[in-house]
């Protein structure tokens, strides 16, 4: 009998111990941000800037974590199947949020799965080549795949990745062909053009300034509906002709889709603290981004009218290789 009660008395404890876990104000232990590229990326430097400024908000550590491949999915798939407690959050951006769904069949649902929290970072792509390229700028770029059809290679970040979409819808509507070489992630691409390997790339500024600044890359045309502040000599592709070529790289932060409403008023409070911090705005321009802040519906909002304009393009191009 004493040793039924001892172990009703136990089990008792471990259930109110469990009770009081649950009950716990959030955050009651560190955070991980999921980061679905290898290091040295545009997604992964804001992801990074939001962990670190975020940690101090909410007095909780918030841990990085690199969890790279397919474009993205995998990272992004990790957090889609995470409990829903606010413990696991997706720096996420247009590749495998918006472009995966369109051409491949990911092993999340955006719509069912995943919620966006707060947009973060917005920058328009570049197209790039090594400085010793035949070509100077857009223009003289399509001529000369025009007239070396398949000649010509361009990196990506993966296939259905943003870098490798973004640039298949620019070839199509001009109507030329370059062969695709998809990498693990935005930084063996780099790395690949930088040696030579490819003779192409488009990017975000965050993870080529440097090079540009230093001459090792050139950039031929901006992405952006104006010419980017930090590389004012390169042309927008508007302004080259190639109209509804305006595209940009977004980062933002998305959490499961059942995640407690107060959890994520929690998050966004605490992201909008970060937002208005000097130091992050400085931290985001030192990557040549610009802080894009938006949350709730205005993020939701932003998010899916991109979607659908991008779905369009897809559709209008047909398939890409």
């Amino acid at each position: 009998m004493q040793r039924r009660q001892a172990l009703a008395l136990g089990m008792a404890s471990v259930v109110a111990g469990s009770a009081a876990a649950q009950t716990a104000p959030w955050p009651n232990k560190p955070l991980r941000m999921v980061i679905p590229w290898p290091p040295g990326q545009a997604t992964d430097l804001i992801g990074r800037i939001i962990a670190q400024w975020l940690t101090e908000r909410l007095g909780q550590n918030v841990v990085p974590e690199n969890r790279g491949g397919a474009g993205g999915m995998i990272g992004t798939d990790v957090v889609a199947k995470s409990p829903p407690d606010g413990y696991a959050l997706l720096s996420a951006s247009i590749g495998p949020i918006t472009f995966a769904p369109l051409v491949n069949r990911p092993p999340y649902n955006v719509e069912r799965e995943l919620a966006p929290v707060v947009s973060f970072g917005l920058a328009p792509y570049m197209l790039l080549v090594r400085p010793n390229f035949p070509a100077t700028d857009a223009r003289a770029f399509v001529r000369l795949l025009k007239a070396n059809p398949g000649k010509y290679s361009y990196a990506s970040s993966g296939i259905g990745g943003a870098q490798h979409l973004l640039t298949a819808m620019f070839l199509a509507r001009a109507g030329l062909e370059a062969l695709h070489v998809p990498f693990q992630g935005g930084a063996p691409a780099l790395t690949a053009l930088l040696a030579g390997q490819v003779q192409a790339l488009s990017s975000g500024p965050g993870p080529v300034a440097a090079h540009v600044r230093d001459g090792r890359l050139r950039v031929l045309a901006s992405w952006g509906a104006q010419r980017f502040a930090e590389f004012p000599q390169a042309p927008t592709l508007l302004e080259k002709g190639f109209a509804g070529c305006e595209y940009y790289i977004w980062c933002g932060v998305f959490a499961p889709a059942a995640t407690p409403a107060p959890v994520k008023e929690a998050l966004r409070a605490g992201m909008a603290a970060v937002a208005r911090d000097p130091e992050v705005q400085r931290a985001l321009a030192a990557g040549g981004n610009t802080l894009d802040y938006r949350d709730g519906a205005a993020f939701e909002s932003f998010f899916r009218a991109d979607a659908a304009r991008l779905a369009q393009v897809v559709r209008r191009i047909g398939k890409v290789e």
